[in-house]
């Protein structure tokens, strides 16, 4: 089930249109457009909304992303990069977003800090082909694990905060 937050912050996130991955040439161009004005639109809604948590670029083609994602827990800031590759399938498969530096502290976490999106997120992505994208897989994906998995693990005494808002292990 979404909750309003989240339901609300969806809503802000433009459809996409094109079906179309790396492969696709011409048209991926035309899909990168939609995923960058989706991004924006959502970072411009977190700003709007004292809701920022997150930043991504790409390389020139679009296939590898990367970043910075953070967490405010107990007013402080726990920072992770963030990086995925766009499948060759894309957009029928979503990316596996990756927090490198949480590798095997978690069990909701594949090799390579692969975050665990089976459950929830995957079947809800099959659902919108080719409307969801990499905005939305921050929102639904992203977003949500970090919500429940930092609190925990910060609990647990896996991560602890650093004055540079850096976390560790």
């Amino acid at each position: 089930m979404v909750d309003d937050g989240t339901r609300k912050a969806l809503s802000g996130i433009p459809l996409l249109k094109t079906k179309a991955g790396p492969r696709d040439k011409e048209l991926w161009v035309q899909r990168l457009k939609e995923e960058y004005q989706a991004l924006i639109k959502y970072v411009q809604n977190n700003k709007a909304s004292d809701m920022d948590w997150f930043r991504l670029e790409s390389n020139k083609e679009g296939t590898k992303w990367f970043g910075k994602c953070w967490y405010m827990h107990n007013l402080h800031k726990y920072e992770f990069d963030v990086e995925f590759d766009i499948p060759i399938t894309y957009p029928t498969t979503s990316p596996e977003i990756a927090l490198p530096e949480l590798d095997g502290k978690t069990a909701k976490m594949y090799r390579g800090g692969k975050i665990c999106l089976t459950d929830h997120f995957k079947p809800l992505w099959a659902r919108n082909v080719p409307k969801f994208g990499i905005a939305h897989a921050m929102a639904l994906g992203l977003s949500p694990w970090l919500a429940v998995e930092v609190p925990d693990l910060i609990e647990k005494g896996v991560i602890s905060y650093q004055e540079k808002g850096a976390s560790s292990g």
